[in-house]
This record gives structure tokens, sequence and C-alpha cells, in this order.
């Protein structure tokens, strides 16, 4: 039995899978809210105690291996996660579920991982392109927070390359941009993409465009305004909540275009994330790919950049269980 997860700010997708041959099947799956727990241990402690409670009859099956994909930096077996209430620690978990193998990996890399074992299924095509053999390959996700990472060929395989490009300061392409750059500055003390391509910038755009409009949702501590602003948008309800999520769409198709000229990726670029699959219809109105050519003197060979959303939000789960699967071969 493997056990993974994807360990997220706001929740967290666990499951438990069984070997079937060199594949994995899912036997048991469940999302935790990451913030009603003190600690990691509490919350795989509740998980496998949920997952076992399922069938009482059986015996209690053994786990192998453990593999969680985790927004964040990992340094010397801790993973650093600025979304996250806490630390995670390897060795730590390793004692709770006394194993020795466990894999602690950012959680873009695990998506990355996932994309050989996903079916067409599990993807949209925003542009079809030209697809050049064993070219570099991006994907960048957007949801608590903005995550990239890239997968280069070895000779033999893809190897994935974790990156922090989220961090990276937010570019302004024109004069609305440029504003909005200035007004967040004013009250963040670094602007990166993340603050603007992520959850919490929907309202940060519908403010900066119009803060006499507000909705029910920014006004509880448990209001979800990413949510209600990308409904009203996509609904066209409210003006302000169908420019902000056009200006939000067009910044991240840029950020993925940028993305794509730093890496050459030339073998496709893979949008992933939570929000991706709720505003794929958005996303596939032209406004993401055409900022994602842009307007530069490379505008024609991003153009035949393979572009495609992850709509399988189980995604990186998958890349983590898998990730784990091969300690267990080692």
């Amino acid at each position: 039995m493997i056990l993974a997860g994807d360990v997220g700010g706001t929740k967290c997708n666990l499951a438990l899978f069984a070997k079937d041959g060199p594949l994995l099947r899912p036997v048991f799956q469940l999302r935790l809210p990451t913030r009603d727990y003190a600690g990691f241990d509490d919350l795989i402690g509740d998980f496998l105690k949920r997952a076992y409670s399922t069938d009482s009859s059986a015996g209690r099956p053994e786990i192998e291996a453990a593999g969680f994909g985790v927004a964040g930096v990992v340094v010397e077996g801790l993973l650093h996660a600025g979304n996250l209430p806490w630390v995670l620690d390897g060795t730590a978990i390793g004692r709770k579920l006394q194993l020795n193998k466990i894999v602690l990996l950012n959680d873009l890399t695990a998506t990355a991982v996932s994309l050989e074992y996903l079916s067409c299924a599990d993807f949209a095509i925003l542009n079809e392109g030209v697809p050049q053999p064993n070219a570099t390959k991006a994907v960048i996700a957007a949801g608590t927070g903005l995550g990239e990472a890239t997968l280069h060929w070895d000779g033999q395989q893809y190897r994935v390359a974790p990156s922090e490009g989220g961090q990276a300061e937010f570019a302004p392409r024109g004069e609305l941009e440029i504003q909005l750059l200035t007004h967040l500055n004013k009250h963040l003390p670094q602007v990166s993409c993340e603050e603007i391509i992520s959850g919490r910038g929907f309202r940060r755009i519908h403010e900066f465009l119009n803060p006499s409009v507000r909705h029910d949702s920014f006004d509880t501590p448990e209001g979800d305004s990413a949510r209600e602003i990308t409904r009203r948008g996509l609904e066209q309800s409210c003006p302000v909540c169908v420019e902000s999520l056009t200006l939000w769409i067009e910044m991240y198709g840029a950020e993925a275009g940028n993305m794509a000229l730093r890496t050459v990726a030339f073998g496709g670029v893979y949008v992933a994330g939570g929000i991706a699959p709720k505003i794929l219809p958005k996303l596939q109105d032209g406004s993401f790919v055409r900022a994602f050519c842009g307007k530069s003197k490379f505008a024609e060979v991003l153009a035949r950049v393979p572009l495609s959303v992850v709509v399988n939000e189980n995604a990186p789960v998958w890349g983590a269980a898998y990730q784990a699967l091969s300690h267990c071969k080692s």
C-alpha cells in the first residue's frame, strides 16, 4: 500500500493506493481542511483512522512508502511552505508511520511527475501547437499560491526540476497593470507574481478596479471571495467581476508565456492547479492563449508551443504516489 497526498494551504487531498503490478489503484481518498489540524501528524492520523474505519472487517494494510507533494521548498528533509501553518519533517513523519521510505516533494514536482500517468481525458487543449520530441516541458499552477516546474529529457526519461518562479517580481505589461502594481506596492512589501496570480489575487484586482463594489464574501472571515468573483465573472452577473477575471487570466497567460521562454518549453506547457478547471470556459475563449503568445518577436514561436489545462485535480496525489512507489523499487 502507498500513502500519498497533495498538501495545500487550504485543503489536503490524501489517498491510499494499492499496487497493481507497475501501476497504482486508489482504494481510499479524502480531502481534509488544512487549518483544522495543529500539525501534519494529526492530519495523517485522522485520515488513516477514517480509512481503516471504512471496512472494519479487513485487516490493516501495510503501508510500504509515502509521498507528499507540498507547495514549498525541501531543505535537508524539511519542507518549508509559506502557505501552510506548519513545517513538514520527513523524519518525524517516518516515525509516525513507522516508515523509512518517505518522499517530500514540491507539489508542482508531483504534478509534473504525474503527467505520464494521466489519460487524454485529464487534459483540455488550449493550443495544439507543434510539439518537439523530447523537448523541455513546463508546468504552472495557480491555486493558494503560484507554482512552477520544468521537465527536462535526460536521454531516456524526463527529469523534473522544481522552481520558485511564482515568488519572482510581477512584471506589468501595460498602463492598467502598471497602475495595479503601484496600487499593490502601497499595501505589500513585495508584489510577486503569486500575490496576483493566485486565489487571493482576484479580490485584490477587484478592489483595485472598483473599491466601491463589494460582495458578501468580502466582509466575512470565512468568505471565499475568489470563488464568488470567478462565479460572478463566468455568469457575467457583475461587470467588475467580469473585468477582474479577464485581467487575471491575461496576467496568468502572460506569466505562462514568460515561463515558456525562460525554459524553452517547446515540448508543451501544462496549466495545473485548483483554479484552472473551475474557470475552464474562460480559459478557452482565447484570451489566455493571446496573452501567452504576447506581442514580442517570439510571438510566432510561442504560438507553436502546445498548451493544455490539467483538469484532473488529483494529479499531484498521483505524482506523489508514483514517486513514493519508485522508492519501493530502490
